[in-house]
């Protein structure tokens, strides 16, 4: 199913300030919250959704992105946000929005969620992608040999060694959380904070595992598919969720960062979706007329030369440029032409040349037609 515009999925225009984009995402979080819809599914898939868009429209780099990429710009593959994320990962990134990590405790009067074990999650991984102009062109699905943390396969990712089990913590009694009272003028204050003998897991290993010494992951290798669409360019980040580095005994796992950069091309230059190719003529071709091969992304094409052609005229091969990355529209490739003034003669070619010096049709006489280079490229890129 198509992703929605972030924007229609909060509610709120793209000139939205970032107070109005939390106060939407707020309500809806509120409207569609599990506690509030036991049982409902559609009601909890609106609630991750709202919480991926937020994640993004909240963001101000993230947001400059969409704004300019659309969907394409927050995820290479597998999808993104927090779809397979609990109700607790979202709080734990988005607490700020209603001032603590289980807000809904208070509004709904539950305390069940604020009694769950902290999940724990993995780092994120950072790599750069070379791509050269074909492939961003056409788009390209890259594999990747990954160095990062994987589950330890000796305990399956549990930290335990095998025949060996858990207890519950006898410093928080399995919460995961450590509650203390304090007295203030106002009164009694209860506050929460994870607890330190567990770190909010709620239970302690009994026998640690060898291989992993109870962490749970282990040094490793994984083999990453990424597909990376077309018109993609130098800096722009793409992210593929869950594919960073394992958590610590069965969390969830972070995502993998993908810095695209581009390999400089052997004539072409890239201008956003144009291509700008320089071609160098003999003053004789461009007098006399001629035909050139002109290289494009994916092979050469063929280009007349009218006779009579001034230095600085611009050719336009249209949709021979690159594609946006949104799929909408291709670019062109700009031909400039350069008419090369010999820089060494010998005797005969210098009397030769010497024969026109004064002929009426090599002294320079241009018309209204012939624009100057700012006219020129004034037209080409408005």
């Amino acid at each position: 199913m198509a992703q929605r515009d972030y924007y229609e999925v909060l509610g709120v225009s793209k000139s939205a300030t970032q107070d109005e984009i939390k106060k939407s995402y707020r309500q809806m979080a509120l409207k569609y919250h599990p506690d509030k819809n036991p049982g409902n599914k559609e009601a909890e898939d609106k609630f991750k959704e709202a919480a991926t868009a937020y994640e993004v429209l909240s963001n101000t780099e993230k947001r400059a992105k969409y704004d300019r990429f659309g969907h394409q710009a927050t995820s290479a593959a597998g999808g993104g946000g927090f779809h397979n994320m609990d109700m607790d990962d979202i709080f734990q990134n988005f607490g700020d929005v209603f001032g603590g990590a289980h807000p809904f405790e208070s509004f709904f009067g539950g305390g069940r969620r604020g009694n769950q074990r902290q999940v724990r999650r993995g780092s994120n991984l950072r790599i750069k992608v070379k791509l050269n102009l074909k492939e961003i062109a056409e788009g390209v699905e890259k594999k990747i040999r990954v160095t990062k943390f994987v589950p330890c396969t000796g305990c399956t990712g549990s930290g335990a060694e095998k025949g060996s089990s858990f207890h519950s913590c006898s410093t928080c009694n399995g919460s995961g959380q450590v509650r203390r009272v304090t007295n203030t003028i106002l009164g009694q204050m209860q506050t929460s904070s994870t607890c330190p003998s567990c770190g909010g897991e709620g239970q302690t290993i009994t026998i640690k595992c060898k291989s992993c010494h109870g962490s749970g992951v282990v040094r490793g290798e994984e083999v990453i598919s990424i597909n990376i669409p077309a018109g993609v360019g130098e800096g722009m980040q793409l992210t593929v969720s869950g594919k960073g580095n394992a958590a610590e005994r069965g969390g969830m796992n972070g995502d993998l960062l993908i810095a695209i950069e581009e390999e400089a091309h052997e004539f072409l230059q890239r201008d956003g979706i144009n291509l700008l190719f320089d071609l160098y003529l003999n003053f004789i071709d461009a007098a006399l007329g001629t035909q050139c091969e002109i290289p494009t992304v994916d092979g050469k094409a063929r280009i007349k030369i009218d006779a009579g052609t001034q230095s600085g005229k611009l050719v336009r091969l249209k949709g021979k440029g690159l594609p946006e990355v949104n799929g909408y529209g291709k670019g062109d490739l700009l031909v400039s032409i350069n008419v090369w003034t010999p820089q060494k003669l010998n005797k005969e070619e210098i009397a030769m040349l010497e024969k026109f010096r004064t002929s009426e049709n090599f002294k320079p006489n241009p018309d209204k037609k012939d624009k100057n280079f700012f006219e020129r490229m004034k037209e080409y890129f408005q």
